[in-house]
């Protein structure tokens, strides 16, 4: 194996990055070394690339240079001497969240909300690079049978299983508010868990036409009909189910917007689901709370990351029976020395991509 790898690092607190030259990390302890053969790029990649205010608060300048990156999928070449479940050679993605195992979160098996909570890329070395050292804790074995390109969305794939799945939808009616690559996933997860209607809203038409991909039963140009318009169209769908003037029984809300929160709260039934995921830019946003949650009583699910590993035997299961298939979301893959062509794109508005995917070896 060679002593150096390529890697996409934040050299500096500025916008952009850089591929350079570092050693192969050597794996020790509860370590394992991967040799990644496909990884992703996140929305927080993408705030750590353009160095916005969220990021900027998140890394400190004297924690850089930083590799990018924590969406992945690679072969296990070397394990440190306290690893025992992975061995050399299985087939691997990562959960990014890296749990304490000591706070009253994880003592009650929460691990996916720790109190001292570690993210990889964030608080770690990250997986845009040739190979990648990770705790084997944080480690899933996948099935070969799922291609890198593909086991490598899992992560965000997790995001979308959980959120939906967090309680059944079944028979259900279901609105997605957000057509990023998590929304959109969620809305492939829906139709296969066998929810009676799914309309997925946005602001793009390449993606909404991706949802159209993956069965959603209405798709709905936000930015061309307005908040009014979209309640219009869901009204009109439910009509042929009981909840027509009530509701949906399900609102997966994506985006964390004031204009989305407050429309998944006004477009839920009594008695209703809102799966709050979005994170929201400012820290405090204007809802109905009344009206909204307490006399609808609602019930509000906060979605953070996936449940370890629950979520991960779910998609495990789902990917390898081929009952979901998740390779409309997955529009562009390039070698990592396209970095560059990769952040463009998912920068461009209106966007024209979904998942971009780095291959480091090609």
């Amino acid at each position: 194996m060679a002593e150096t790898m390529t890697a996409l690092r934040k050299t500096r607190g500025e916008a952009g990055a850089e591929l350079c030259q570092i050693p192969v990390p050597e794996p020790a302890g509860n370590q394992v070394l991967v040799k990644v053969e496909a990884t992703s790029i996140c929305g927080t990649d993408l705030s750590l690339y353009n160095w916005n205010e969220w990021a900027r608060s998140r890394i400190k300048d004297d924690e850089l240079p930083r590799t990018l990156g924590h969406e992945f999928a690679g072969e296990v070449l070397q394990v440190g001497d306290c690893v025992s479940r992975i061995k050399v050679g299985d087939f691997v993605s990562a959960e990014t969240h890296i749990p304490c195992f000591n706070c009253p979160a994880c003592l009650n098996r929460q691990f996916h909300i720790c109190g001292n909570l570690k993210i990889l890329s964030l608080d770690t070395e990250g997986c845009f690079a040739q190979y990648a050292l990770v705790p084997e804790v944080v480690c899933w074995v996948n099935e070969r049978t799922i291609p890198p390109e593909i086991a490598c969305l899992q992560e965000p794939l997790g995001n979308a299983v959980y959120c939906a799945l967090v309680e059944p939808v079944t028979g259900k009616t279901v609105l997605i508010l957000g057509d990023g690559p998590t929304g959109l996933l969620a809305t492939a997860v829906c139709k296969v868990a066998g929810a009676a209607y799914v309309a997925t809203v946005g602001q793009q038409k390449y993606r909404l036409e991706i949802a159209r991909q993956f069965g959603a039963d209405r798709t709905i140009n936000q930015a061309e009909v307005g908040d009014e318009g979209v309640e219009e169209r869901v009204r009109q769908d439910l009509e042929k189910f009981y909840e027509g003037r009530y509701g949906v029984d399900v609102v997966l809300e994506m985006v964390g917007a004031e204009e989305t929160v407050n429309m998944a709260l006004n477009l839920v039934r009594k008695g209703g689901r809102i799966s709050a995921f979005g994170i929201t830019k400012k820290l405090k946003i204007e809802m109905n709370y009344n009206d909204g949650i307490v006399f609808k009583g609602v019930d509000i699910r906060g979605i953070n990351g996936r449940i370890m590993f629950d979520t991960w035997y779910l998609m495990k299961n789902l990917l390898t029976s081929g009952k979901l298939d998740i390779a409309p979301i997955l529009t562009h893959k390039m070698p990592l020395a396209e970095f560059e062509e990769g952040f463009r794109l998912m920068n461009d508005w209106p966007r024209q991509c979904g998942k971009v995917v780095f291959l480091p070896w090609g």
